[in-house]
Order: structure tokens, then sequence, then C-alpha cells
């Protein structure tokens, strides 16, 4: 009896809360202003040029549907699968959130949500979807309003009209038109169950990711409108095995990558602290970005490259080294099959990519382009009885002393410990972070050699610092955010020019990189980038590196930086086709966006001087060298010159 009464006690409690809320809500619905829910939630986002390139369903007028437009098999479907006391509940279904509750204090975890058609509706009016407390506040106080300020028809035709479809689809027009080619009112029962099905987990129930788990969710949907007497079973069964034949794309900018560089915009956006959190405050935005549209064609063309491969994925990025804009970016191969962006989202081991930083310190701190190495098989020995047994790709040896140019041309990994222990390993740490790079490090000898995690638009953007003749540089997407209203909300300010590396050192690697792909250094082994040489009719900076999980090719001119990485998302080792897939993907990028631009290099800095050398000594060049390439040095430190070969030197420069 006593447990019966303290049982009564809590449920009086619990309604008497509730009966609170509802007033309380009702009051807060009069007192606020009322939501416009056709351009509430929505965004358009521009290139460039001031393009639309995106938008949100309710931008664009043609896509929204009025709900006696959409046909009666999305509406039932709708509510059946995702909330079935819609029209007989005030926002709130008090007995399925107790019910909720309790399944999810009995399992010890989340296992039952309780969220109607309303309460999602008001959390797609929010930019973002924080789970904090003051965001479930929010969104509560919001429910309410758009309970008492709009009929359920009203408010489900909303809902319906702004829902995230998957791929890039806000509203049930645009998913009809992009999975099937169709207007709402022709879907079949079929077609339409398989799309309501999608909201609950975009990445995971579209049909184009991962059919399986769509027909899955589509028996859950006709088994829902079964039990709720919408459908026969006879129906539900000739439905599920309607065979169905996907469109899956868009009719204007197909490009399978946008959607990438469209995620990593709401991504910037939602760190931006001058922007509200809520569409209601300003009515929809207008975001305009970096985006240059034939930079990301470029880059998905040579994601073709890399599609050769089964299962292999890729993250490519091209940043403007004078603004920092990033002009394309693409996050893996397909967003049809994965959402997941490998640009923005993930780490990976940069290997040999992060030796033109060892090399540019090295430089800082008295070497020069001819500064020389024995390249042999090594094992290092350190004081606290430890060693260290790096090797070249293959097992390739120079086995004689070779010059800085040489080392970078190979990838001599030697050579790059070598110079980091000679250094002090904590002189590549510095410069690293001089240039941005944030990611844990720790000064040991295999440093130089890529050994840690690093983010792909991190290390471009230090690449770009370099391109950028040692100036600072900021990537970022965004340049200006306006509300509906015509109000400026955010506006990129440039950063005050500041000199983070030396212009002089900061050519002379521009230089020596424009060596990876050079017959001038073809010696005992190859130069890494040469078999892409054919490929190339401008001058570039460039690098390669790869580990056993990981390959990388960033290279650069005056004016871009471009940088591609492809490999497994479960790490698994790949082969030397990926290798060399992907520094056949980069060219294919970098030759189709420059190809009707100018050549675009760097001035030789006043207090640089070049010299003729054996680029593989590093000693000036004689008729009988081998190998002849002019090399950079700040002037004072080159080699002796042969002055038989003074005026050619002089003609070649100039």
């Amino acid at each position: 009896m006593k447990i019966f009464k303290n049982i009564l006690r809590v449920l009086v409690i619990i309604l008497i809360l509730f009966l609170g809320l509802n007033l309380l809500g009702t009051i807060y619905s009069f007192i606020t202003p009322k939501v416009d829910i056709k351009s509430a939630n929505s965004f358009s986002i521009y290139d460039k040029d001031n393009t639309l390139i995106y938008y949100g369903s309710s931008t664009n007028n043609d896509s929204w549907v009025d709900l006696e437009d959409m046909g009666n098999y999305v509406i039932i479907a709708t509510i059946s699968v995702e909330d079935k006391d819609f029209y007989n509940h005030n926002g709130f279904n008090y007995l399925r959130i107790i019910k909720a509750m309790y399944e999810n204090i009995r399992n010890g975890e989340i296992v039952q949500g309780a969220s109607t058609i309303t309460q999602q509706y008001a959390k797609n009016l929010f930019l973002s979807f924080d789970k904090t407390w003051e965001r479930k506040w929010k969104e509560m106080w919001l429910t309410f309003s758009l309970e008492n300020s709009y009929s359920k028809d009203e408010i489900l035709e909303g809902y319906l009209n702004t829902i995230n479809y998957g791929h890039g689809n806000y509203g049930i027009a645009n998913a009809s038109k992009y999975y099937f080619n169709k207007k709402v009112d022709n879907l079949s029962l079929a077609e339409v169950s398989i799309i309501v099905g999608i909201p609950n987990s975009p990445s995971n129930y579209s049909p184009i990711a991962n059919y399986e788990l769509a027909k899955k969710r589509q028996e859950v949907v006709l088994t829902r409108m079964v039990e709720n007497g919408y459908i026969t079973e006879r129906e539900k069964e000739e439905a599920y095995n309607e065979e169905l034949t996907f469109y899956g794309k868009h009719d204007t900018l197909n490009l399978t990558t946008l959607s990438y560089y469209k995620d990593a915009v709401m991504e910037e956006l939602d760190s931006i602290k001058s922007i509200p959190d809520s569409y209601i405050e300003t009515n929809g935005l207008k975001i305009y970005t970096t985006l240059d549209l034939e930079a990301q064609t470029s880059l998905e063309k040579g994601v073709k490259d890399i599609k050769k491969i089964e299962d292999i994925q890729t993250a490519k990025v091209i940043i403007d080294v004078k603004t920092g804009g990033i002009l394309a970016l693409v996050g893996g191969t397909n967003y049809n099959a994965s959402t997941f962006n490998r640009a923005t989202n993930s780490i990976r081991q940069p290997g040999s990519c992060i030796k033109p930083f060892l090399y540019y310190s090295a430089l800082e701190n008295g070497f020069t382009s001819s500064s020389t190495f024995l390249s042999e098989k090594t094992t290092f020995h350190f004081d606290n009885e430890k060693s260290y047994s790096p090797s070249n790709v293959g097992e390739v040896y120079a086995n004689k002393e070779i010059s800085m140019a040489a080392a970078i041309a190979y990838s001599d990994n030697i050579y790059a410990v070598k110079t980091h222990l000679f250094l002090g390993e904590d002189k590549l740490v510095d410069t690293l972070r001089r240039v941005g790079i944030t990611t844990e490090l720790d000064s040991t000898p295999s440093l130089p050699l890529g050994t840690y995690e690093v983010n792909i638009i991190e290390l471009a953007t230090a690449y770009a610092i370099i391109a950028n003749e040692g100036k600072n540089v900021n990537s970022h997407f965004i340049t200006k955010v306006l509300d509906n209203y015509g109000n400026v909300l955010y506006e990129y300010k440039e950063q005050d020019e500041e000199q983070i590396l030396d212009r002089s050192l900061s050519f002379i690697i521009s230089e020596l990189l424009s060596g990876s792909y050079d017959t001038n250094l073809i010696d005992y082994t190859y130069p890494t980038c040469i078999n892409i040489l054919n490929s190339l009719t401008k001058k570039y900076a460039l690098k390669s590196g790869s580990t056993d999980t990981d390959a990388w090719v960033i290279g650069y001119n005056r004016d871009i930086v471009l940088a591609t990485w492809a490999g497994y998302d479960d790490n698994k080792k790949i082969e030397s086709e990926v290798v060399s897939y992907n520094k056949k993907s980069w060219a294919t990028s970098m030759e189709m966006y420059l190809k009707d631009k100018p050549d675009s290099w760097y001035s030789i800095p006043e207090n640089v001087v070049g010299v003729l050398v054996d680029p593989i000594t590093g000693k000036p060049a004689t008729k009988d060298s081998k190998n002849k390439k002019i090399l950079y040095y700040i002037s004072g430190t080159e080699p002796n010159t042969n002055e038989e070969l003074d005026d050619f030197v002089k003609d070649l420069i100039e």
C-alpha cells in the first residue's frame, strides 16, 4: 500500500510538472514572435563568384510542396514511423516520454527515443545538433511555440519540406527528385517507404549508400503502416518486393564530391561565434565561400584515378596561397557511399611530406643545397642503449655522399635522420609549430619520416606558408555570412601580414622541391615523382610521401597548393599501385585546373645566387659532369664556381 502511494505521489508530481510546462509554453508562444516556417531554416551557399551552388530546400520556393500535393502515402508513412500520435498531442507525447525513460533506465543506456515530429522540426531550426542541456531547453520552448502558432498540418508540411533525406537533399521534393527523378505525388508506396525511412539516419538508410540497411528500414516503415491500419499486409509485401530503380544525382552542379565541401562549410559556420545558433533569429542564412568550381571539378577528375583501386579512399584540398581560401575540397571517393569527411575530420601519417620543414630548419642552421651526408644502410645508437635503423624505399642507397638536393629528390631517409639528429630533434618540432601544425609531436629520431599523424588541411596550410614566400596563411572556407534581411553577421578579415619563415630560404626550398621530377637528378636511382613528369607542363614544388598505410602528394606554385592523400579507412596496408595512382591523381587535378592559366613561379630574392652544380654531389659542375642543375644559395654560401661556366650559368638563370 505504501509503495502504491509513493508511485501515485510521483505520478501526481509529474502530472503537475507537465501541466505547468504546458501553461508556461502557451504563455511563451504568445509573447514571442511567430516563426516563419517557410524560411526559418533556409540556408544558401555561394561560390567565390557569388553563384548559388547549394541551398536548403526552403530557400528555393520551387522545392516547397504543399501538404495536399504530397500524396497520401508520404503523410501516413511519415506519421506511422515517426509519430503515430502526431495529431493527438500538443508537441510532447508524455506517455511515450515516460515509457522511453523507463526502458532507458532498465537497460542502462539509451535504447528508445520519444521525440515527436514537432520536436524534430524544432531541432532542425538550429544550425547544429549540439546535445547540451541549453540546446534541449531552447528546443522545448520552440516546440511549444510551433504548436501554438501553427496547425498540425502546417507543422507537418514544414517538417516534410525541411528534413534531411541524405546526400544533401533537404525536403521531400528534393529527395523525390534525387532518388527517383519524380515529383512527390507520383511516388509509389514502395518508393515512399524507402524515402520516409531515411531521416532517422541519413548516412545509414540511404538506398544508394547502403541498400541492405535501407531495405530493413523500409520493412519497418511498412510494418508500422500495417499496424496503424493504413495499408494491408498484402500491400506491404507488394511494396517491399517491388523492384526499384534509383536516379541518384542532382540536375545542376552534379559533382559527387561537392557535398563534402558543403559539409566543411557548415562545420566552419558552426564555429563562428557571431552567428546566432538558430535560423529563427536570422530568417535563414546566405553563406559566401571561397569555393572555385573549376578547382572542385579538377579534384573530382583526379578522384577517378584513385577510384580504380577497390575500397580506396582519398582526401584532397586546394588552397589559394595568397588569401588562404580553400578553393576546393574532397573528403572521399564518393559522398553517396560515405559522408565521412576525411579532409576535415581525419588525421594520417604524412611520411616524407614532412621533410621540407626539416630541410628548411637545416638551411636556417647553416646547411646549403650542397650539404652532404653519406647515404648507406645505417643503425643509429643512443646513450640509453636504444638503436634506430631507418631504411630507404626498396633498400636503395647511394653508398656515397649525396647533397641535400639529391636527398630531397630521392626522399632519402638516412640523410633525413642524420640531418635531424645533427640539428637536434627540437629544431624540426619548432619549425612545425611555427607553420601551424598542432598535432602532438615527440622529438624522436623518426619524426622527419612523418611517423606522427596530421590533418591534410593543416599540412597543406603549412606548405602554403612556404609557397607564400614565408608569409602567414590562414586557411578558411567562408568569406561572408548574411541573414535573409541582408544584415552582415560575419565577414572574414585578412590577417596582418607576418613573415613566419625567411623568404629567401623558402625560395630555396621551393627550388629544391622542383627536383622531385627532374631528369637531371637521375643517377643511382630516380627522383620520386619522375613517373608523372610527362603529365606536367608547368613548374611545381612537389613532394610525395608514403607509409605502410598512407600515400601523399603535396605540390604548389606561387598561386595554389594542392594536397592529396589516399589510403584505406581501416588502415589496411597499401600496395605500390596506390602510391602511383595518387601521384597520377595529383598531376591530373593540378594540370586540369591550371591548363589555361599562365605559369606562376618565383623571382629570385636579391640575396640568393644560382650556381650550376652536379646535384648529386653538390659540387660545381664541370664539362664532364653527367648531371648538371642550377641550385640556389644564400649569397656567400655557394660552392666555388668554374669560371668557364659563369656566362652559361648567368644565361640559364636569366
